[in-house]
């Protein structure tokens, strides 16, 4: 009987996620608001009733009351975060705010699933940071200083992340984090937005060649140290970013192409300076030839999604614990596997629907500066999605990076928060703007 009503239950699922990213983006073809808030309150049912389906066969299968207690907790917080949002800031974007939730309840699905006592953290985690970061749009909407202090996020960066290439511990041959009165947090998480205000500010006063040469020494600084610190991954990210926003602030395609010579030649020495990339490579290259020791991660990640096929085993129908780091780096393979292809195909699509909302935000932006926040921290977000898909595909070699608002991991879903709160921020200034002038005419 078990069995029937997971199968049920993992189709139910399956249609209801593929109902959710339809009208993700079918928001995008209406104007008139009442339409949109039609849109986004289905798709608040709809995330409701997977999230009530999904913790109907975790309950099933483990019988434990706690999680009938996590799932009435995480109800809770669901609908104070999009009632009280919406109640604060009137001209909030709306389909912003439910895909954050949607990939928060498809996290505290899964992890719950891998670890409970994993799942607890997050969520406490993720109401830590939803309490802090709500006030971020405020500040944005009335704080025009913050183009102001631009070597306050460059030296700031810079000495953050000295402090963990010095004093960092090291985590799976690269130093990420540190530790403060007991907690551990990924400086380099919060970094990339403070490094993308600098970037902002300084190519909002000008493109001066003599301004370029100086954005551009700073910024190779936060690469060189991320490289020393061996967290190749966000070097990655911090490199393609200054790249774009580059390329942006001036329209001039030759620095496009330079950046994207400059990034072939880093990652062809970084293959030859460091032996992890090596071995990341080579299990890339030809996992199988060493699937039980440097192709073991990967080829676990690739037989799990291709267990899964398109329509998954069912929650605890799959082993996706034999991946290891399953609940950072790889969870996008777990969701493969026993939510199927099809579920963990309208993840990454919602994922993208983001990403046009930062790039939406920033087209409709007048301010250069605010223009360029909004694009670079778009960039941060989809290279991010990018890196940590592409790794557990086998379409790029392993980074170690975790998918935002889904992975495990506190300074990822607070820095993701910020972001978008920034960019929740951007949205409401704009269309504050478009009231007054509206009201004026």
């Amino acid at each position: 009987m078990i069995n029937l009503i997971i199968d049920v239950s993992r189709y139910l699922m399956i249609l209801l996620i593929a109902l959710y990213t339809y009208l993700n983006f079918r928001y995008f073809s209406f104007q008139d608001d009442k339409r949109k808030n039609s849109i986004c309150r289905r798709q608040n049912i709809l995330m409701f009733l997977i999230h009530l389906l999904a913790y109907g066969i975790i309950w099933l299968e483990t019988e434990d009351e706690r999680m009938l207690v996590f799932y009435g907790a995480q109800v809770l917080f669901f609908f104070g975060y999009l009632l009280l949002y919406r109640l604060f800031y009137r001209n909030l974007s709306k389909l912003l705010v439910n895909n954050m939730c949607m990939l928060l309840s498809i996290g505290f699905i899964m992890l719950t699933r891998l670890s409970f006592d994993k799942a607890v953290k997050q969520f406490t985690i993720v109401v830590v940071a939803a309490a802090v970061t709500c006030i971020i749009p405020f500040i944005i909407d009335r704080v025009w200083q913050l183009s102001k202090i631009p070597w306050v996020y460059g030296i700031g960066g810079v000495i953050l992340l000295g402090i963990v290439c010095v004093a960092g511990t090291t985590s799976y041959g690269a130093q990420l984090s540190i530790g403060v009165a007991g907690f551990s947090f990924q400086p380099s998480e919060f970094v990339k937005i403070s490094y993308v205000f600098f970037i902002a500010t300084m190519f909002y006063r000008s493109v001066s060649n003599r301004t370029i040469l100086l954005v551009s020494g700073v910024s190779a600084l936060h690469v060189l140290i991320l490289v020393l610190s061996k967290d190749l991954g966000s070097a990655l990210i911090f490199f393609i970013t200054y790249v774009f926003m580059l390329f942006i602030a001036t329209g001039k395609w030759r620095y496009l192409l330079g950046g994207t010579a400059g990034g072939i030649l880093a990652s062809t020495l970084a293959f030859q300076l460091f032996s992890h990339v090596k071995t990341r490579v080579a299990a890339w290259l030809n996992p199988w030839s060493d699937i039980a020791g440097k192709g073991y991660q990967i080829s676990q990640s690739l037989f799990a999604i291709g267990t899964g096929g398109w329509f998954g085993m069912g929650l605890y129908r799959g082993m996706p614990r034999k991946i290891p780091v399953v609940e950072k780096d790889f969870i996008f393979s777990a969701i493969s596997e026993e939510m199927g292809g099809i579920f963990a195909l309208c993840v990454l699509l919602i994922c993208l629907g983001c990403f046009l909302q930062f790039m939406m935000v920033a087209g409709n932006m007048q301010a250069v500066f605010y223009k360029l926040i909004a694009f670079g921290l778009g960039m941060i977000y989809a290279i991010q999605v990018f890196l940590t898909v592409g790794g557990v595909t086998k379409f790029i070699p392993s980074t170690g990076v975790t998918l935002p608002l889904v992975s495990y991991g506190g300074s990822s879903v607070l820095s993701t928060f910020i972001i978008f709160g920034i960019i929740q921020g951007l949205y409401i200034l704009k269309r504050n703007e478009e009231e007054e002038d509206q009201y004026e005419s």
